[in-house]
């Protein structure tokens, strides 16, 4: 009985919404692993380069760039489950196109027209903090993560295998049409039973009042913009610099493993499969002592674990690679929960919808080497940094394969710097 209680009330929010887009999120996160970390190998099959691997990641947040000021004014006042479904059944569609993509141009199209989808994510981020009390965010976002990783612990070693198997261009398209398949029906689990937080502002958003939607999307970017707080500036300025970083190196860990270190697809996906398992035993337990020490300490103790990152450049062997990136892991497994829970903590509800179309929800993934850059962490102030980090770093890698990962440290030491001097837990948490 003891026990019982005990679990339900350690484990009780993970219901309503929460189990929902656990649920949904976990489709969504399997395909993903399978996916993300072999897209550089897959638009060099089609007869692309680094450079060109560079030109297709930056065009993913052009889409945001032009949709996040809307989708935040959307996700305060207007149905946030129907723009959650709908952003999946268009992103099902786009990923079709991939796997009939007869060079690594229509990757780029297809890359593309997918950063118009993070429109849901405003939406996805505000119904997820709202719905999850503040003595509980921390363990919350951490406990959904380890859930949904739980699920694709296994998606990179699966994907990697099957490539080594049927080859580059053949897997992908597979693996493709897979997660095409898992987006359609995740968007219907959204659709059918995510319920909203809040009452729907009387504003209704419509085809007639567009221009007005519009205008007011982006008329009160400033104003939110200005009424943050000096700690919440910092985490803003924090998490850019992450994604910055990310853009820098992200899709080129597995160039570099592959064509440098000489490690194959399976290995690589080895070796994120144990990453994988090592944040998921670590991400509950930092949840709860993100929940039980504050935020600020973690997020300094993530980013200075994180600059061994570099150390990459000297691995030469499959067991060396997998050292650092369970280091790189554990870092993340911390940073992701402490900083998404400040930022929940800072940001009033009344805004939350907007003011994450600004800076995303916080879940930055250190060192992310699984091929996916951005994801609910973004907003629309990182969008055009992370463009020109994407390009800058195929032109970097083709010039010098070691400058990324210099360039990536020299961003972290930034980030330690600032979370050391500016950065705070709040008196007291939004609710």
């Amino acid at each position: 009985m003891g026990k019982g209680w005990s679990l339900s009330q350690t484990f009780g929010f993970v219901r309503g919404n929460v189990l929902v887009l656990t649920v949904s999120g976990s489709l969504g996160m399997f395909c993903r692993g399978m996916v993300f970390p072999y897209i550089p190998l897959y638009i060099l099959s089609l007869g692309g380069d680094p450079a060109k691997v560079g030109i297709v990641y930056a065009l993913g947040p052009l889409g945001g760039l032009l949709i996040f000021p809307i989708a935040g004014y959307l996700a305060d006042h207007m149905s946030r489950p129907k723009l959650i479904a709908t952003a999946g059944y268009f992103s099902a569609a786009v990923l079709l196109i991939n796997v009939f993509a007869p060079s690594w141009e229509w990757i780029a199209v297809a890359r593309l027209l997918q950063g118009f989808a993070v429109f849901h994510f405003p939406a996805s981020s505000a119904i997820l903090a709202d719905s999850l009390p503040p003595k509980n965010r921390g363990r919350g976002i951490a406990t959904m993560g380890a859930l949904m990783g739980a699920l694709a612990l296994f998606a990179p070693w699966v994907a990697g295998s099957a490539l080594d198997v049927y080859g580059v261009n053949t897997g992908m398209r597979i693996l493709y049409a897979i997660m095409a398949l898992a987006y359609a029906v995740g968007a219907t689990i959204n659709l059918r039973f995510i319920r909203e937080t809040r009452e729907i502002s009387g504003d209704t958003v419509s085809v007639n009042n567009l221009s007005d939607t519009l205008k007011n999307s982006y008329a009160g970017i400033p104003s939110i913009l200005r009424g943050f707080s000096p700690a919440l500036k910092a985490l803003s300025v924090i998490i850019i610099l992450c994604f910055v970083a990310n853009g820098v190196a992200g899709p080129f860990w597995i160039i570099y493993a592959t064509y440098h270190i000489g490690l194959t697809a399976t290995q690589w996906g080895l070796i994120l499969m144990v990453e994988s398992a090592l944040k998921i035993l670590v991400a509950i337990p930092a949840g709860f002592m993100t929940d039980r020490f504050g935020r600020t300490r973690f997020i300094i103790g993530a980013l200075f674990v994180s600059t061994i990152i570099p150390l990459y450049l000297f691995a030469g062997s499959f067991v060396h690679v997998l050292l650092i990136r369970c280091v790189v892991g554990v870092a993340s497994a911390f940073f992701g929960p402490a900083s998404a829970a400040l930022l929940a903590d800072t940001v009033p509800r009344s805004t939350r919808g907007r003011a994450m179309a600004a800076i995303g929800r916080g879940t930055v993934m250190i060192g992310s080497a699984s091929g996916g850059i951005g994801g609910p962490g973004t907003g629309f102030l990182i969008t055009l940094p992370l463009m020109i980090a994407t390009l800058c770093g195929g032109i970097l890698y083709d010039w010098n394969s070691a400058s990324p990962w210099i360039i990536v440290l020299t961003l972290t030491l930034i980030s330690l710097l600032i979370a050391a001097r500016y950065l705070r837990d709040p008196k007291r948490a939004e609710v």
